[in-house]
């Protein structure tokens, strides 16, 4: 320990005791859940809803007592991490591919799907934020937080986020980013109740609103008899646990490589070179899901040459992994909202109607596809699809749940295998989220490019419908 320190101090427990308020809340918000069964129906997760309830509990004893609950410091780095730690352990996942002999496609279609979605959000956001700019003078590339926080959820809204803020002087742009992020999750739970109650008076929809589903646990569920056993000198989660971490030290390590190249002194890059910098750091969670994915190809080669002689990787646990990652993702992000940022006008107008348009927009969009793109489960798909494009991939799995269960169409798979082609259709976007706030002209420009990406990726997207016409014809 610390020469000087004492266990009392307040530095030895702080973190701990961040984690026991984090964690009370979503417990709290898990019985609240259950007694109040109109939040059930809602279909918001107990992570968002314990997210807001610590916001609203911290409010209260800063106003009264002039002290907070927790640093917000900590809960944006467990939000910066919980995002990436999650990606990590959904990576490591060994999973089988389930193919509907209708639709061959559906990764990719989902994949090109989830792109056209954030250039659409981009394209809106950034329409809101420029035209904000010139009449009261918000930030004007705010829109861009848009897709970061709707579609890429709330670690990449605080990346992002606190980038602007530190780099290019959005003030408030942390809370900005959260903000819409927390907004998503309320879009994503409003969105899927009126579709499930949509297909209700269809007679489509037979569920229960929010209802939990069992699932059928086993022994095999756990391991079987090529894996690691549950318990033994080193516990089998424990193993799980150590799996994900090297992954993502991996991946900081990649990062503070490159970080080296582009900034010797370690003063902080400028131009190109500071924009790539700030990329690399903002999607840390891509990288960690490269070297999980990594990791897990070296252990199955090992395996098939007589390396090693079990599998290492399970996927229960590191789905149960990714689940706490994301939870604690979730309620750390909305709980770490500056409320004190909504005083300024200039910040409350454009985010109203940013978030207004985000949600209404990708509804409305994400129908369109799903109906032309996935006609043999078109309801799966968007109920999946809208989920992740207003949260998160746990959104997603949420809404799918309510209409298919036991996940059973390729909609549950898309949401794994779409991510490769997200993110090779979404980089060019991904590239001009650090160029859009150097300045007015160029964030017209990225609006144009977007724009021009959303017209091109939709006729790849809508290929069959478009060029079958045409053969008809």
């Amino acid at each position: 320990m610390t020469t000087g320190m004492n266990l009392w101090d307040g530095d030895v427990w702080s973190f701990v005791l961040t984690l026991s308020v984090l964690f009370a809340a979503m417990i709290a918000a898990n019985v609240l859940r259950h007694v109040f069964p109109f939040l059930r129906r809602a279909l918001i997760p107990a992570s968002v809803l314990g997210g807001f309830l610590l916001l609203a509990v911290n409010w209260l004893v800063k106003a009264v007592f002039h002290t907070s609950l927790y640093n917000s410091g900590t809960l944006e780095i467990l939000t910066y991490h919980g995002l990436g730690l999650g990606f990590a352990a959904l990576s490591l996942r060994r999973v089988e591919k389930k193919m509907d002999g209708r639709s061959r496609t559906g990764a990719f279609d989902s994949g090109v799907a989830v792109v056209n979605g954030y250039l659409l959000q981009a394209v809106l956001g950034l329409l809101v934020s420029l035209v904000f700019f010139y009449a009261i003078g918000s930030f004007f590339s705010s829109g861009l937080l848009l897709p970061m926080g709707y579609g890429q959820g709330p670690g990449q809204a605080f990346n992002w986020g606190h980038t602007y803020e530190a780099s290019w002087g959005f003030e408030n742009g942390t809370s900005f980013g959260l903000t819409v992020a927390a907004m998503g999750f309320v879009s994503a739970s409003v969105g899927g109740v009126i579709y499930l109650n949509w297909l209700k008076r269809r007679g489509i929809y037979k569920g229960n609103f929010g209802e939990d589903v069992q699932e059928d646990v086993t022994l095999s569920t756990f391991t079987d008899e090529n894996e690691v056993p549950i318990s033994e000198s080193l516990d089998k989660f424990t193993i799980q646990l150590a799996l994900v971490f090297l992954a993502y030290a991996l991946a900081f390590l990649f990062m503070k490589g490159v970080n080296t190249l582009l900034d010797p002194a370690g003063t902080g890059a400028s131009g190109i070179a500071g924009t790539i910098q700030g990329m690399i750091w903002g999607f840390q969670f891509l990288f960690g899901s490269v070297f999980a994915i990594l990791i897990r190809v070296i252990l199955a080669r090992l395996k098939k040459s007589g390396v090693i002689r079990r599998e290492y990787t399970n996927n229960f646990l590191q789905n149960r992994i990714a689940g706490f990652m994301f939870d604690l993702m979730v309620v750390a992000s909305i709980a770490a909202i500056d409320l004190s940022a909504f005083k300024d006008h200039r910040f409350v107008l454009p985010l109203t109607l940013i978030c207004v348009l985000g949600a209404v927009g990708t509804f409305f969009y994400q129908r369109f596809v799903c109906k032309r793109v996935f006609p043999w489960y078109e309801h799966e798909a968007f109920l999946s699809l809208y989920g992740m494009q207003t949260g998160t991939a746990s959104t997603g799995v949420i809404l799918l749940r309510e209409l298919d269960p036991k996940f059973e169409t390729q909609a549950s798979d898309n949401i794994v295998y779409h991510m490769p082609w997200a993110i090779l259709f979404g980089a060019p976007m991904f590239l001009m989220v650090g160029v859009a706030p150097q300045s007015p002209g160029k964030c017209w420009t990225v609006l144009g490019i977007c724009a021009a990406l959303f017209v091109v990726f939709n006729i790849i997207l809508l290929r069959k419908s478009i060029f079958k016409k045409k053969k008809k014809a």
